[in-house]
């Protein structure tokens, strides 16, 4: 793998509060070499100019759904292979928006079609970030992983595979636990509580009892395992907490209490705040909600101001943030804007961008990556100007290196 130096870019390593000067940082066999002032690498080392950019961590999207089309109703009615298909350009234009990490968390059928798509990009078959996957959404019948109530008269013939990973009492669920790690699970994830985008359940009741979550994350504990919820509802948050979890997925209906809980607890929070609050904000604009199952717009009618008021106890915590999009309920290629989204509801730059690189990194576990510093995997990503001064450039990334790879660079003239 040939040597590169990146130079003229202020540098974020993905710790600091703020960018450093211009910087170099000289990358060989995949690694970085080294950062620093006028490094000197070996003759025949590729330069690469990045003037004007700032140079940061490689992206990492906590919570997507690449095999999940924002049309519900045809990823639910697809088959494996033809989810398969679609997530093909979705991983590539994931990477060339700069996320260079993944954990999806779920797929919308039976199969094992996120395993399958994981282990391609790892052996080189598919473009795409790495991937970390949870296969299933384990849920109670009637719960928010189950759609067989959702497509009315195209639903015939289909109640068996729409009730996906159901599970119900201790027993059920804890055989459904090992199935998925037996299948390959990297992360278990879980319904603590209905949902929105659901057409049976309500956002602020928990579906699974404390006993049923204690024997789920502890089956997948004692198989090396961590365990995730989707979960809104504020009981449903403390459940899973008491019960384990690594992190917490959403957890938009939180009390301020609860999330001193999660706080204390080191409990890890993926809020997906954009696609929540586009919906809340939006609640009254009938065009937005023209296409939009009518379910769905009344429950965020009914939640709007505990949500918009849940995003302003979450900014004034110092819960620990991880980035994730719920990408899949809308275009993959949004997924920078939950940077914005964090920065409008008060969240500073410098906790964003953390939550999305070193941050991201811890929850995933992924030690070798999230932080620019010598002997770090390469994954690198820059773009033009200052995402501590505008948030927005985060949109525009124009250079993406993975694994030392460059996969994307400027247009020069």
């Amino acid at each position: 793998m040939a040597a590169m130096l990146i130079s003229g870019a202020s540098v974020w390593d993905g710790l600091a509060d703020a960018p450093a000067e211009v910087l170099d940082v000289w990358v060989e066999d995949g690694r970085v070499r080294a950062v620093g002032a006028g490094l000197t690498p070996p003759p025949g080392t590729e330069r690469i100019d990045l003037t004007g950019h700032t140079l940061t961590p490689g992206f990492m999207d906590c919570h997507t759904h690449v095999a999940i089309d924002p049309d519900l109703t045809r990823s639910l009615l697809s088959s494996p292979a033809a989810a398969a298909l679609r997530a093909v350009p979705v991983l590539r234009t994931l990477l060339d928006h700069g996320f260079t990490t993944i954990r999806d968390l779920t797929c919308a059928d039976v199969a094992y079609t996120t395993l399958d798509l994981r282990d391609a990009v790892a052996a080189g078959l598919v473009e795409g970030p790495r991937m970390l996957v949870a296969p299933h959404l384990i849920s109670a019948r009637g719960g928010h992983g189950d759609f067989s109530g959702a497509l009315d008269d195209q639903r015939q013939g289909h109640d068996r595979v729409l009730e996906m990973a159901a599970a119900d009492g201790p027993d059920e669920i804890r055989t459904r636990v090992r199935q998925e790690i037996r299948a390959g699970a990297d992360w278990i994830k879980f319904a603590a509580s209905g949902g929105f985008s659901s057409p049976s359940d309500d956002p602020s009741r928990p579906t699974y009892s404390q006993e049923e979550m204690d024997t789920l994350v502890a089956t997948a504990a004692d198989l090396g395992v961590p365990a995730t919820p989707h979960v809104y509802s504020d009981e449903g948050v403390r459940r899973a907490v008491r019960a384990g979890v690594r992190s917490v997925e959403h957890g938009n209906l939180a009390s301020a209490a609860t999330l001193a809980m999660i706080e204390e607890a080191g409990v890890f929070l993926v809020p997906t705040l954009y696609t929540i609050l586009a919906d809340a904000r939006r609640v009254d604009d009938d065009a937005y909600w023209a296409t939009r199952p009518p379910y769905k717009r009344r429950k965020f009618r009914e939640f709007h101001d505990a949500l918009v008021g849940a995003a302003e106890h979450l900014a004034a915590s110092e819960v620990k943030i991880a980035f994730g999009t719920d990408a899949g309920m809308f275009p993959h290629a949004e997924n920078w804007r939950e940077f914005p989204a964090l920065v409008s509801a008060g969240i500073s730059p410098l906790r964003a961008l953390k939550a999305a690189t070193s941050v991201a990194a811890e929850l995933l576990q992924l030690d070798d990556l999230g932080v620019i510093a010598e002997g770090r995997t390469a994954d690198l990503v820059a773009m033009p100007g200052d995402p501590f001064t505008d948030i927005e450039v985060t949109g525009r990334v124009d250079f993406v290196m993975k694994g030392g790879v460059v996969h994307r660079r400027p247009h020069t003239p």
